[in-house]
């Protein structure tokens, strides 16, 4: 059994209308709601064996964020370019190149794509991945390799704002 983290960046800023979508940074929420998530989870004793993030800045300080309660280096994150406005498609090809090493995965996105994905993991469905949520499924699989939309059992969905 491996287990999948969906997590959609945090809260970003658009003080600034002349950098780029990919270069938006985070805003003063984002940077306080990445940590308080990524300690709730370890609060469940969720460990994440492999950080995997869009190369957008503000997914990848996100991703940074949460390494960091987890006391692990940004270098250690694994950056995938296909994992920005990553459509379902993109989301199982990076699942299934996952490092198989790791029994548990965090993917760091973006909205709609994210949402939709989330959608297709499991029997449960959500309207919208607030900015900062999680949404975890168990996988039924021994290898990444083996994964599958569909066919995952739900484990729980947390948002900033949930509690």
């Amino acid at each position: 059994m491996k287990t999948l983290l969906l997590i959609r960046h945090a809260k970003s800023s658009w003080e600034n209308f002349t950098v780029t979508d990919q270069e938006r940074p985070l805003n003063e929420r984002g940077k306080k709601n990445a940590p308080e998530m990524a300690a709730r989870l370890l609060k469940r004793n969720i460990l994440i064996d492999s950080f995997l993030s869009s190369p957008a800045k503000r997914a990848l300080a996100t991703a940074k964020l949460f390494a960091g309660v987890y006391d692990r280096k940004s270098r250690e994150i694994i950056v995938v370019p296909e994992l920005y406005l990553a459509s379902s498609d993109a989301f199982t090809k990076t699942i299934l190149h996952a490092p198989e090493d790791s029994s548990s995965i965090a993917l760091f996105s973006h909205n709609a794509g994210i949402t939709e994905f989330a959608n297709s993991l499991s029997g449960v469905r959500i309207d919208h991945m607030p900015t900062c949520s999680v949404f975890a499924v168990k996988c039924p699989i021994a290898s990444w390799a083996a994964f599958e939309t569909g066919k995952n059992e739900f484990y729980f969905f947390d948002y900033p704002r949930s509690h």
